[in-house]
């Protein structure tokens, strides 16, 4: 079965696009307007560059996985620091989801759909790339790229050069160490990199999304092919229409079952942090959400010990200051603070360094959100910055 894969920056129009036809171990490759790929594919796949999956972790109920769609985008609100609605969330495996811009995915497989394109799978370039038991794989372009740390774990790093590591790859050591770190694409200078990261380093050769072997990766979406029943097969389902029946009914009530186990379940940890907190803090009046509350307790009992809080402004600021340490001279307009929640106000940015912003911001702590961000203007922008 042939495969065609298509690169899909979700940041970008759907006009134009590379894509890669792999059949028999050949890979024919190309470059050009939707309307002029290749038709006949068996399968079709549309490949996310790594800065734009956010791919996380979560602890939840299997049944919260199973339902996905938005009960996910809900579920991973706080890890994703953006509006619910807006986020497609896939459960990858474990404990592992995978978060895409919702809109911009639709409007590439609108745009397939139009040059007569359909069931697209999905995937991250993170989940791509090749990796052994123990080992981290780093590809590497000679200025940044992306990590893949495990088998449903990754993520994009920030900018780097031949003697010095990105920032994000030091930050990932410090929570877990790998037995070794295999190179892909432009190898850095090997000895330098590992005198400064402290792990074995390796040049794994050249990687590339187009010559994947096809079974590589996880699918983070599929669309559904349409399908049709011939008229005169209707009566001979009439029987195989009456078990579905039986077993739609069946499943309605498991489901209904499953929703009243979850709602004991919500209420009954609703009670226990309800609990603790009156525990802590048994002049409180009224407990509307035990742990806001409680770490707006916490944050007031570090205050009065003369501790900093996560939430304040030196922490925040210093958190703020390494991840735009590498923005221009004036790149940084205002700084503004209000309860936790700290704005930052850019000058003229183009679109990949504001992610790669964003990314650092994120890798150091802190929760980002951009506000309002227009391709056409990208000066003035605002990131919305809080604790955890």
């Amino acid at each position: 079965m042939s495969l065609l894969r298509i690169y899909a920056p979700l940041g970008n129009a759907p006009l134009r696009c590379e894509w890669a036809l792999i059949h028999e171990s050949r890979v024919v490759q190309g470059e050009g307007p939707l309307a002029e790929l290749p038709r006949g594919a068996g399968r079709v796949q549309l490949v996310i560059p790594a800065a734009q999956v956010l791919i996380t972790r979560a602890e939840l109920p299997p049944s919260a996985r199973r339902n996905g769609g938005s009960v996910l985008a809900f579920a991973l609100e706080d890890a994703t620091a953006a509006e619910p609605e807006a986020n497609q969330v896939s459960w990858l495996g474990a404990d592992a989801f995978a978060v895409l811009d919702k809109a911009a995915l639709k409007r590439w497989r609108d745009a397939l759909q139009a040059a007569g394109l359909r069931a697209a799978e999905v995937h991250s370039e993170i989940l791509l790339l090749p990796r052994a038991n123990r080992e981290w794989s780093l590809a590497w372009d000679g200025a940044e790229g992306f990590v893949r740390t495990g088998e449903f774990e990754g993520t994009a790093t920030d900018s780097g050069d031949a003697a010095s590591p990105p920032l994000a790859l030091r930050l990932l050591l410090e929570r877990s160490r790998p037995d070794s770190l295999a190179v892909y694409g432009t190898a850095p200078d090997l000895a330098a990199w590992q005198r400064e990261l402290g792990i074995p380093l390796y040049a794994a050769g050249a990687w590339d999304w187009r010559t994947v072997p096809e079974p590589a990766g996880v699918s983070l979406a599929q669309e559904r092919r349409r399908w049709r029943i011939a008229p005169g097969a209707l009566a001979s389902l009439r029987p195989a229409a009456w078990i579905a029946g039986a077993a739609l009914a069946l499943h309605g009530a498991a489901l209904i079952t499953d929703w009243m186990r979850l709602a004991a379940e919500q209420r009954s940890a609703r009670a226990r942090m309800e609990t603790r907190f009156r525990s802590a803090f048994p002049d409180a009046v009224a407990v509307a959400d035990p742990a806001l509350q409680m770490r707006r307790q916490l944050a007031e009992a570090r205050h009065r010990a003369g501790v900093p809080d996560a939430g304040d402004f030196a922490p925040m600021i210093e958190k703020v200051a390494l991840g735009l340490k590498e923005l221009p001279a004036g790149g940084l307009r205002t700084v503004s603070y209000e309860s936790g929640r700290m704005t930052l106000e850019l000058a003229a940015i183009d679109a990949p360094a504001l992610r790669r912003t964003v990314a650092r911001l994120t890798q150091t702590g802190l929760i980002a959100d951009v506000a309002g961000v227009d391709t056409k203007n990208l000066s003035g922008k605002l990131i919305t910055v809080r604790a955890p």
